[in-house]
């Protein structure tokens, strides 16, 4: 190796080595970024040419790397759109020009405006399930959408379908056909009564009296109607006729219906309710009620945010009811520890990473998102300071050749015949 060429070899040196403490810095400094993927710098050697009899050195290069792919600890927070991913994928992210990237900080709040953002400033993109339905396919990054949850408006819910099950005393007396509830005559006779509240199209609610006659042995009629429409004392007659009649058979073995279909009633400016009285019982004890349920709900505005596991992001409202309206995709590409890392601790992808790909957590090899948790960064300090201190020494004794290599030509520039 020539004088000229220890030079080049030991600034080659000092260069890879000036490269690693850069990564190293980059690390410690990110050490409390959330999603932080630590970076480290590869060496390669340089080799120029040379003979078996003459040695020709060359020296170092070094590149830097991102692990994307490894995990960081998951810690909970009070905060349920603070958002992380365990096992495989990124959240899409779009800047405020709507280039979308991939990222792991997933440290969103909402904005002025309601849309999640994260502390550098890039949205958080889904699939907009109430304009798209629930499919459980994903569509393209093009067809996401900035994800928001300013839900400020009152919400009414109509009842559609309702189910009411009741053991009726198989003891009971038959009630004469002219006296049945379905008459809606003064003098109408039934063996038990309940009801219900619906609720119509603006959520108004609509009581519905319910009344159960015997009609013959294993035979009852079931009878609904609007409590509004009751008279003065509060029963029949009623000024409107009923909401629906059915008759229910009883098998005499087992005491359960058989072939029961479900009533249709008309809800005052409201739906048609579908009510289920299947479940219901003739058996040799006194009435009781069973189950209850019924769907809609009177105006209500947004209690909570909800996001499960697979990425499914639900307004909870102060009625209780539960509307889904985003679905929070992964995205991944082949090869994540090539994508180029950029300002704001995001992704690109280029040739070398492959195309952005993305799918539902929990499926297609994707991973889980933990909701009210943060991804800290994968920054192990202690080896930091180590490497630090190891690549400083690296350095310092690649100056030395330098400075060796250097006054040698001192000496031959210095050299009189």
């Amino acid at each position: 190796m020539s004088l000229f060429g220890a030079l080049f070899t030991s600034v080659s040196g000092m260069d890879a080595q000036s490269v690693g403490l850069g990564s190293i810095a980059d690390n410690i400094s990110n050490s409390s970024t959330i999603g932080y993927k630590r970076s480290t710098a590869d060496f390669e050697t340089l080799m120029r040419s040379q003979t078996n009899t003459q040695y020709a050195g060359g020296g170092v290069i070094s590149s830097v790397h991102y692990t994307a792919t490894e995990q960081g600890t998951i810690e909970s927070t009070s905060n349920t759109t603070d958002l992380a991913v365990q096992g495989n994928g990124f959240f899409v992210v779009s800047n405020k020009e709507g280039a979308n990237f991939m990222t792991r900080a997933g440290e969103f709040v909402p904005d002025s405006s309601g849309n999640l953002v994260n502390t550098a400033g890039f949205y958080l993109m889904g699939q907009n399930i109430q304009s798209t339905g629930a499919s459980a396919s994903v569509p393209g990054v093009a067809a996401l959408q900035k994800v928001n949850i300013n839900q400020t408006a009152l919400t009414a819910v109509a009842s559609t379908t309702a189910t009411f099950s009741a053991n009726l005393p198989s003891t009971a007396t038959v009630v004469a056909a002219a006296n049945l509830p379905s008459t809606n005559s003064a003098s109408a006779q039934y063996t038990a009564s309940n009801s219900l509240v619906a609720y119509d199209d603006l959520g108004n609610p609509v009581t519905l009296d319910l009344y159960f006659a015997k009609t013959a042995d294993n035979t009852w009629e079931a009878t609904v109607y609007n409590r509004a429409d009751a008279s003065a004392s509060g029963s029949f007659p009623y000024a409107n006729p009923a909401l629906a009649t059915e008759t229910l058979n009883f098998d005499p073995t087992t005491g359960a219906t058989t072939g029961a279909t479900p009533l249709s009633v008309a809800i005052p400016n409201g739906q048609t309710l579908s009510l289920n009285l299947g479940a219901s019982t003739q058996l040799a004890s006194q009435f009781s009620v069973q189950a209850t349920a019924i769907d809609g709900h009177a105006p209500s505005s947004v209690d909570h945010i909800e996001i499960d596991k697979t990425g499914l992001l639900s307004a909870v409202y102060q009625s209780g009811e539960k509307v889904d309206l985003y679905r929070i995709p992964l995205a991944t590409v082949v090869s994540p520890d090539r994508l180029n890392s950029m300002d704001g601790n995001v992704y690109g992808t280029n040739s070398e990473s492959g195309d952005m790909r993305i799918g539902a957590a929990q499926s297609s090899g994707f991973g889980t998102v933990m909701s009210s948790s943060l991804e800290q960064s994968t920054v192990d300090l202690g080896a930091e300071l180590t490497n630090m201190i190891a690549t400083q020494r690296a350095y310092t004794a690649n100056t030395k050749v330098f400075q060796a290599a250097a006054d040698l030509l001192d000496v031959i520039n210095n050299f009189k015949v």
